[in-house]
């Protein structure tokens, strides 16, 4: 069965109203064929849809969740996406706690795995916070970069994974 076809099994099953009587399908599985077969487009789509859902906890906390689960090369490209979307002044702000704020402003400037792992969680929570009140397309960027890293977006739990898929339903069903 193809990704289209995955996606739309499982859009049908979530609108149907006797969902109840038929076996959910497993969420993480219909997740992983889609990360595999579905251009990496789509599957940043329906990311954004997740991180700014209501339904879930919240961009911030979401990407606090994902950098606590990333291995150093993946916490990297993370804060990396944050100095190259982010005011200067603002990554100095609340990277100065982290001692690390030296980073910032500098031309080409890049965090190592060695200083990615230095970065509390709650650095990355408020890093967040900050950059969607900044640039609420924020939340695209990041979309398009864990649209590459589709193991570690499942930590964020079959709720998450099923606003993910059935926006990228809808999406399909109206293409």
């Amino acid at each position: 069965m193809s990704w289209l076809d995955q996606v739309g099994k499982f859009l049908k099953h979530q609108s149907s109203a006797g969902a109840a009587a038929a076996p959910a399908p497993d969420v993480n599985a219909v997740f992983d064929q889609v990360a595999k077969e579905a251009p990496p487009s789509v599957i940043a789509e329906g990311l954004a849809e997740a991180f700014r859902s209501k339904q879930g906890p919240g961009f911030s906390a979401m990407l606090t969740k994902l950098f606590s689960n990333s291995n150093p090369d993946q916490k990297t490209g993370m804060l990396n996406e944050f100095l190259s979307s982010m005011r200067p002044d603002v990554l100095t702000r609340v990277l100065t706690g982290a001692g690390v704020a030296g980073i910032v402003g500098k031309p080409g400037a890049k965090f190592t795995p060695e200083q990615a792992q230095t970065i509390a969680p709650e650095t990355v929570r408020e890093l967040a916070t900050q950059a969607e009140k900044a640039n609420p397309a924020i939340v695209d960027s990041f979309s398009n970069f864990y649209a590459r890293h589709a193991a570690l977006v499942k930590t964020l739990g079959p709720s998450i994974l099923t606003i993910a898929l059935t926006k990228i339903a809808q999406r399909q069903k109206a293409a």
